[in-house]
């Protein structure tokens, strides 16, 4: 661990975090903000596949360093998984031999040089945001895609082999409790680190909204089932405007929507436009099949929105449980939905949330035992009383 007189760490992204407008891409992005507004010198390291240089990057690290990440013909030619084996660059490894500084690898994807003996003395953090093989073993199921399908398939199988590899961290910082459990019987060494999110306060909007939202990053398997499962069987009584946003929408999705004269489909929209809708609708509807690390649409809802119901795999033990209204089955959805039609959300809810939520996803707060574990540094928010 570093002896705490420097204040410089190195960050490995496997993607480019700016613009933050997906999951994980926001939980990196606003990590760098509050690491940046503790006066940690990020060297952040970026593989680039689609998304441009940020400036805005620029302004919360002390350097940026872009990497092209490798494309393969057959992505399933290969003993490591696609998504860390396309991740490497000789001038990456080069940099951080350059010096002595502790390394945060940004999810199993960024791992490539984890195990490399010539970074045996660093201090390593690693970063889960999911349990990876896990997550690919849902995407198999959704996809319909028979070549997609396969994929996820022989990609879950090699995520389940290599993680491994975490073995060779100092520390795993994990993004919900039952995430950390598992890392930690398996590997030890475990924090649990929550999302980091583009939120300081709870800016709920009083009075009443006139419609029901559904949002989600719908190229996403799990996203797109979530949407048509709600639209088929949930969302059916015209009498509710539903709004479905979200980019990359699929062509059944589309259809479906089409066929709904009480449904609009929101696509190629960008976070604030989502973050707009969010805090506008009067029920901000939450499903998932699988129940995997903390989604931040959850986090953004109960920040920025009014009602908020939501299954329990969305928010089984993520501390959240208590702030949503919940609803596991067709019968369940629609009779909390009727019944917070004509609620205004109440200042006792509010003033819960605001509690939790400051307790558990202050990101000023969440920072710190991030930087006492890598840089040895015992700092205390701005917020801190004495």
């Amino acid at each position: 661990m570093n002896n705490g007189k420097s204040k410089h760490i190195h960050v490995i992204a496997f993607d480019v975090p700016y613009p933050a407008n997906y999951g994980g891409v926001i939980d990196i992005y606003y990590k760098l903000v509050a690491l940046a507004d503790q006066g940690i010198k990020v060297h952040l390291h970026c593989y680039q596949y689609g998304r441009a240089e940020s400036a805005m990057l620029k302004g919360v690290c002390e350097k940026v360093y872009y990497y092209k990440r490798k494309v393969f013909r057959n992505p399933i030619y290969n003993t490591k998984p696609y998504i860390v084996a396309s991740r490497n660059s000789s001038a990456l490894i080069e940099t951080l031999l350059a010096d002595n500084h502790p390394i945060l690898f940004e999810g199993l994807h960024s791992t490539y040089y984890l195990a490399d003996p010539r970074l045996k003395d660093r201090y390593k953090v690693v970063r889960t945001h999911n349990i990876e093989h896990l997550y690919y073993k849902h995407l198999e199921k959704v996809e319909k895609n028979r070549f997609k399908k396969y994929f996820f398939r022989i990609e879950a199988d090699r995520l389940k082999r290599y993680e491994r590899i975490l073995k060779h961290a100092d520390c795993i910082a994990a993004i919900s409790s039952d995430d950390a459990g598992y890392f930690d019987r398996k590997y030890g060494n475990v924090i649990q680190l929550p999302p980091f999110h583009v939120n300081q306060f709870v800016s709920t909007q009083s009075g009443k909204g006139d419609y029901i939202l559904y949002h989600g990053n719908l190229s996403v398997g799990e996203n797109n089932e979530a949407a048509l499962f709600l639209l088929n069987e949930v969302l059916t009584d015209p009498k509710y405007k539903v709004i479905v946003a979200g980019n990359n929408p699929s062509e059944e999705l589309m259809r479906k929507v089409d066929s709904m004269s009480h449904v609009q489909l929101k696509s190629e929209i960008t976070s604030e436009e989502i973050n707009h809708l969010i805090a506008d609708a009067h029920i901000n509807l939450l499903h998932t099949n699988q129940a995997t690390g903390i989604k931040l649409k959850l986090i953004n809802s109960l920040y920025m929105g009014r009602h908020c119901i939501a299954n329990d795999k969305m928010t089984k033990n993520t501390g959240l449980e208590e702030l949503c209204t919940r609803a596991n089955n067709v019968g369940e959805y629609k009779r909390m939905i009727q019944e917070l039609w004509t609620k205004e959300i109440s200042e006792e809810e509010l003033a819960q949330r605001t509690k939790v939520l400051k307790e558990g996803f202050d990101n000023e707060v969440n920072i710190l035992p991030l930087i006492e574990q890598m840089l040895g540094i015992k700092v205390k928010s701005k917020t801190s009383v004495g």
